[in-house]
């Protein structure tokens, strides 16, 4: 055989180079993909396992004020056959209306204040119920959490609880103008009217603790979502800042 034929030219040699460097750049891409995939299955993973643990503290502080709540639950659930339909425009050209299901015997709430928690269900004029403190809307077992007024709440509530004892237990009809108006679309559309029965109890004790319990682990909760350790993060700040003093004394 001739040697000739043997030798490849210079415009050979250059096609081969540029197939070897593109086949190295598609095996390094390759393995870049795989441990690129592996790094996302492994973040995935730690995300479900953070959203476990959360989910887990959450539910068991809601197991907690279900038990520290039965006996208020009873009460309130006796109630329960009033949650019907009712006349949209009627509930608005009446404007704000009250009933004492049961009378409290706690101080009684005036004007502008807010120190105080409710167990609470509201619902729609086509009897839907919109919003609750009850485990579940659909068949109420119990109440997993409660209400702190002072968070900010519609015009309509808040001058409908003015005169009711802690302890009682009132229903009380809100026309659209003293809801949401139109800065919320709520029961199908703006303007609606609501009903609510409203259960208000003391801002202290047991309930008040299981409040800030309640409110910290669904803050946990939300950012685990977010694939943030929460708890972690707080240990990695108070570290941070044990550091950052420890610096400033060792300059002095």
């Amino acid at each position: 055989m001739d040697q000739n034929m043997l030798k490849t030219s210079k415009k050979q040699r250059i096609v081969i180079a540029v197939i070897a460097i593109l086949m190295i750049g598609s095996f390094i891409a390759s393995y870049a993909g795989i441990i690129l995939s592996k790094s996302d299955s492994s973040a995935a993973d730690d995300t479900d396992a953070i959203i476990e643990k959360y989910a887990s503290q959450y539910y068991e502080v809601q197991k907690k004020m279900a038990s520290a709540s039965s006996s208020q639950f009873d009460e309130f659930i006796a109630f329960k056959n009033r949650i019907v339909a009712y006349n949209e425009n009627t509930a608005n050209v009446n404007g704000l209306q009250t009933e004492d299901l049961k009378i409290g015997d706690g101080r009684t709430l005036v004007d502008g204040d807010t120190d105080y928690l409710a167990f609470y269900v509201g619902w729609c004029p086509d009897e839907s119920i919109f919003d609750s403190t009850f485990n579940s809307n659909e068949s109420p077992a119990s109440f997993t959490g409660i209400l702190d007024a002072s968070v900010g709440l519609i015009e309509g509530w808040n001058a409908g609880v003015v005169g009711m004892n802690l302890g009682g237990i009132r229903e009380i009809t809100i026309p659209g103008e003293l809801a949401y108006q139109d800065t919320t679309e709520i029961c199908g559309g703006t303007y609606k009217p609501l009903k609510f029965i409203v259960m208000a109890v003391e801002n202290s004790g047991d309930f008040a603790n299981l409040n800030s319990e309640l409110n910290l682990a669904r803050t946990k909760y939300q950012y685990a979502n977010w694939g943030i350790d929460y708890d972690k993060q707080i240990q990695t700040s108070a570290s941070s800042d044990d550091d950052s003093t420890e610096v400033v004394e060792g300059e002095e």
